[in-house]
C-alpha cells in the first residue's frame, strides 16, 4: 500500500485552518509541557496553558472524523511543593469546547531515571489521555492483544464455582466476568497501563517519546490507509511510525529544525511552510 506523510512547519492554530473539516482519521500528540522546552518553543505559563490550548483543539476537533480519536500525551508539573492543576483543567475544558473524554491512558517508563526530592518520588509515567467525537469510535482492540502470560497458568489452574458462570460483581458496578472463557486461550486484551521505555538517545529532541507509544495508538485507533496526524510533530516519531504501518501522515511544528528531522523520519523529500512565531508568546 503506497503512503503519503508530509511535513508542515507554522502553528498548527494557523495550518490547520485550511484542512477541510472531518478528514483526520486519528490525532496523536504530545504538545510542550508548560514551562518547560523554553529554548524551543518559548514555554507557555501553567496559568495560561488552557487557554493557548484551546483555539489548537477547536481546530483538531474540526478536522477529525466522527469515528476518530484524539490521544494527548502530557504531564502537570510540580510548582511550589505541589502538582499544578493545568493538565486537570485541560480535561474540563476541552469537556465544554465538544470532546468525550474517553479513557486515561497511562504511559509506564519503564527506564526512569534516578532521583531525589522532599516530598515525592521521581516520575515514572505519563498520561495519554484519549478524547474522542463520539460514543461510538473506530477501536480495533484485536490489533493490540497481548500473550496470556503467566497469569493464565496460575489464575485458571483452579476455577471456582464463580469462575464457570458469569459473576455479577460485588460492588454492584453491573459489570460480569466468565473466567472460564479464557480457557485455552493464548491471547489477551490489554490493561490501560502501557509499560515502555524512553527513547530520547540519538534523536536530538528533548522530549521525544518512544515510537512503540504512537505505535500502539496508531493500531487500536485507525486502519490501514487511514491519515494520522501530529499538531506538535518534534521528532516525527509519530510519522515514523503510522509510515511504518501503512498510515498516512501529517505533521506540524514550529521549529524548522524539527521540521527537518520529521522529514529524515520518513525518508522523504516534504514540502515545508513558512516560519511562525513562539509558542510561548504569552505578551
Amino acid at each position: 500500500m503506497t503512503t503519503t506523510s508530509q511535513v508542515l512547519q507554522g502553528d498548527c492554530a494557523e495550518v490547520l485552518q485550511s484542512f477541510p473539516g472531518q478528514s483526520v482519521d486519528l490525532i496523536v500528540t504530545s504538545p510542550p509541557y508548560a514551562d518547560r522546552r523554553k529554548n524551543t518553543y518559548g514555554g507557555i505559563a501553567p496559568e495560561k496553558y488552557v487557554e493557548w490550548f484551546l483555539p489548537r483543539s477547536a481546530e483538531f476537533l474540526r478536522v477529525l472524523k466522527p469515528s476518530g480519536s484524539f490521544i494527548l500525551n502530557i504531564k502537570e508539573k510540580a510548582e511550589n511543593g505541589e502538582r499544578h492543576t493545568y493538565v486537570l483543567e485541560l480535561i474540563l475544558a476541552l469537556r465544554q469546547q465538544g470532546w468525550l473524554w474517553t479513557e486515561e491512558y497511562i504511559w509506564h517508563k519503564r527506564n526512569c531515571y534516578p532521583g531525589k526530592w522532599p516530598n515525592r518520588f521521581r516520575d515514572a509515567w505519563e498520561r495519554c489521555l484519549h478524547f474522542t467525537k463520539e460514543r461510538k469510535f473506530k477501536m480495533n482492540q484485536e490489533a493490540v492483544m497481548v500473550p496470556m502470560g503467566d497469569w493464565a497458568g496460575k489464575r485458571l489452574k483452579n476455577l471456582g464455582k464463580n469462575d464457570v458462570v458469569r459473576f455479577d460483581s460485588q460492588v454492584e458496578s453491573g459489570f460480569g466476568k466468565n473466567i472460564a472463557n479464557w480457557l485455552e486461550r493464548p491471547m489477551a486484551y490489554p490493561t490501560n497501563v502501557l509499560h515502555l521505555a524512553t527513547e530520547c538517545s540519538n534523536k536530538n529532541h528533548s522530549a521525544a517519546f518512544p515510537q512503540s507509544l504512537p505505535e500502539w495508538f496508531i493500531k487500536l485507533f485507525s486502519d490501514p490507509g487511514d491519515t494520522v496526524l501530529d499538531p506538535f510533530v518534534g521528532s516525527g516519531t509519530t510519522l515514523k511510525a503510522a509510515h511504518e504501518l501503512g498510515r498516512n501522515s501529517i505533521g506540524i511544528d514550529l521549529s524548522r529544525e524539527y521540521c527537518d528531522m520529521a522529514e529524515a523520519a520518513v525518508g522523504k523529500q516534504l514540502a515545508l511552510m513558512e516560519e511562525a512565531a513562539a509558542y510561548g508568546n504569552q505578551s
